[in-house]
C-alpha cells in the first residue's frame, strides 16, 4: 500500500533534481572597456530611435571624431559586415559566451574579416558610413542576441542622457603596455628579422596598426633622403614566426631614431 506514494514521491524529486542541473545559467559578461583609444573623453547620447540599448559616441576633448581608432572593447572574433543603408560598414566581435559587440558607422575596417583581435587592438575608424548625420560610434552589447544595457569598466553608462554633453567618458582601453602590448602605425609593409643584426628576413609586417613589445638596439637602416632608425621592435607579423624584430624606421608618427607608440610613449627595452 505504500509503493505508489513512494514511487510518486520518487518521480517529483527526480524531476526537481534534473530541472536544477539542466537550468541554464547566464554567461558572465568580459570586463568591456571604451570603443575609443586610451586617455581621450568622448561624450555619449541614446536616441529612442536607436535600438537594442545602443549608445552613440562623439569626441569632447577637442579631437576630431572623424578618422580616431575604433578600438575592441574586449577580445574576440571580428567579422566584417556592410549595409550601405543603415548600419554602413560595420564590425561584430563575437567574444563567447552569448556576448557580442557591435560597431556601426565605420569609414574603414582595420581588421580582416574572421580576425582574433585582443582588447584595446583598432578594429576600424570611425566614420559616417550607411545611415548616419554625421562622424560617430554607434555602440552596442548583446547577449544572446538580446541589446544589454552598455556596461564599461563594470559600470552601467544607465540612465542614458537624451543629447551630447550631459555625460562623458575617458578611455582606458589599448594604454601603452595593456597586455604587455604597445600599438604602433607602421607606413609600409616592413620585412622582419629575428634578431636586430640578422639580415636573412624572415617574414612581414603588414602596412597598419600593429602591436610591438619592446625595443632593442641594432644594425642601421637609412634611405637615400637621410631618414634613419637604429631601434627595432619585436612583434608577432602578419606573415612568418612570432617574435621577430621590425625596424623602427617604419614608425609613421615619428622621425630619427625614435621608437614610440601612438600615444608617443617610449617603447620598454626588451
Amino acid at each position: 500500500m505504500y509503493k505508489r506514494p513512494l514511487a510518486i514521491l520518487l518521480a517529483v524529486l527526480t524531476a526537481i533534481a534534473v530541472g536544477f542541473v539542466a537550468a541554464p545559467t547566464a554567461s558572465a559578461a568580459p570586463e568591456f572597456k571604451a570603443p575609443f583609444p586610451c586617455g581621450q573623453q568622448w561624450t555619449y547620447s541614446h536616441h529612442s530611435a536607436e535600438v537594442r540599448l545602443a549608445l552613440d559616441y562623439i569626441r569632447s576633448d577637442g579631437g576630431t571624431t572623424a578618422g580616431t581608432p575604433v578600438l575592441a572593447s574586449a577580445a574576440g572574433t571580428a567579422t566584417r559586415h556592410s549595409q550601405p543603408s543603415g548600419a554602413g560598414n560595420y564590425i561584430v566581435i563575437d567574444h563567447g559566451g552569448g556576448w557580442k559587440t557591435f560597431y556601426f558607422h565605420l569609414a574603414s575596417f582595420s581588421v580582416a574579416d574572421g580576425s582574433a583581435v585582443s582588447q584595446g587592438q583598432p578594429i576600424g575608424t570611425t566614420g559616417s558610413t550607411g545611415n548616419s548625420s554625421g562622424a560617430h560610434i554607434h555602440y552596442e552589447q548583446l547577449y544572446n542576441g538580446a541589446g544589454q544595457t552598455i556596461h564599461i569598466n563594470g559600470q552601467s553608462q544607465a540612465p542614458y542622457p537624451g543629447s551630447y554633453g550631459q555625460k562623458h567618458l575617458t578611455s582606458d582601453n589599448g594604454c601603452s603596455g595593456q597586455d604587455g602590448k604597445y600599438w604602433v602605425d607602421t607606413f609600409a609593409d616592413a620585412p622582419v628579422f629575428a634578431s636586430p643584426t640578422s639580415t636573412a628576413q624572415t617574414g612581414t609586417l603588414n602596412k597598419g596598426t600593429n602591436y610591438v613589445f619592446c625595443k632593442a638596439k641594432g644594425r642601421e637602416i637609412r634611405d637615400d633622403a637621410g631618414n634613419y632608425n637604429t631601434w627595432w621592435l619585436k612583434t608577432d607579423p602578419d606573415s612568418g614566426p612570432a617574435d621577430q624584430y621590425v625596424s623602427a624606421y617604419y614608425l609613421s608618427r615619428w622621425g630619427n631614431d625614435e621608437a614610440k607608440d601612438n600615444a608617443g610613449k617610449e617603447i620598454p627595452d626588451c
